[in-house]
């Protein structure tokens, strides 16, 4: 069976002012790490509704060559409405009681983590018991040699502070902005210092092998146990940051799957990321490969 690298947790659609656009950080990480590794080496899982807009889903992901597991369940298909600021920068009102919050584990889910090669898991999915467990389950029956990254993607009051240091024992990555990086160190008990000092108090404190922070226009960090790397947001026509951070966890994990050092795994993420600024929505195709650096 081929490894996969999965994505975990909420699948739903953005209703942007433009229009609706499906969305969701775990199948917009896989989509974008798809498109360097191969879209048969990836997949979105999570659930969808037994309804239209579940039907709509599954042809979008299809339509997009997306490989992805979602069981249909006795809950609507989630939704989001997105407003954006002058700037393109997104706020959301995130429906609940929906599919995503109720993602079942079974006997096809754990075949899947089985054969894990790497996964993305955020905190947004985890605001539910029931998909809580099922991520939590996934997470366990992965094999040793699988990457675990936690894009924390705190979203309004969806998370606490259980859910956070489980997800962070659990993880191998760390991925965080700015904002997250003062509400997580506050909740951690991080001593008090400059972002990237604060980052390497939960790498040590928590075992961690990488924590990537993003900071917006002021540029992000890759930190690991021997190095720290810092690279500059390139200044780009922004039509608006949905999915950028998807997008730049998904080039970043593909490049490290590929060997690639942390140094050019860090630049083809930052470019991917401001492209996918440029583009409307959460998962635009990218240029081809050759057009990016970072992979060989």
């Amino acid at each position: 069976m081929e490894r996969y690298v999965v994505g975990i947790g909420e699948a739903l659609w953005d209703m942007l002012p433009a229009g609706r656009q499906l969305g969701g950080a775990p199948a917009n990480f896989a989509f974008h790490a798809g498109q360097f590794l191969g879209m048969d080496q990836v997949m979105g899982v999570s659930a969808l509704g037994q309804d239209a807009l579940g039907e709509e889903t599954e042809a979008a992901f299809k339509e997009r060559q997306l490989p992805v597991y979602m069981p249909r369940v006795a809950f609507p298909t989630g939704t989001v409405q997105v407003c954006l600021d002058g700037k393109g920068i997104p706020s959301y009102d995130i429906r609940e009681g929906v599919a995503w919050d109720n993602i079942p584990f079974d006997s096809t889910m754990e075949g899947i983590a089985r054969n894990c090669r790497a996964v993305c898991f955020g905190s947004l999915a985890q605001r539910n018991a029931v998909s809580r467990a099922s991520i939590r389950e996934f997470i366990s029956r992965t094999p040793p040699d699988c990457l675990r990254i936690f894009d924390i993607n705190l979203r309004q009051h969806y998370y606490g502070r259980e859910v956070v240091e489980a997800s962070l024992q659990a993880a191998d990555i760390l991925k965080i902005n700015d904002e997250e990086l003062a509400v997580v160190s506050d909740m951690c008990g991080c001593p008090a210092g400059e972002m990237p000092r604060v980052c390497r108090s939960l790498l040590e404190g928590y075992g961690l092998e990488m924590v990537v922070l993003t900071c917006g226009t002021a540029g992000s960090y890759v930190i690991t146990r021997s190095e720290t790397s810092f690279l500059p947001t390139p200044r780009v026509q922004v039509v608006d940051t949905v999915g950028a951070g998807d997008s730049f966890t998904g080039a970043l994990c593909a490049a490290l799957l590929r060997g690639e050092p942390v140094s050019r795994a860090h630049a083809l993420a930052v470019k991917v990321s401001a492209y996918v600024c440029t583009q409307p929505g959460a998962m635009p195709l990218l240029p081809e490969p050759g057009y990016w650096p970072g992979l060989t």
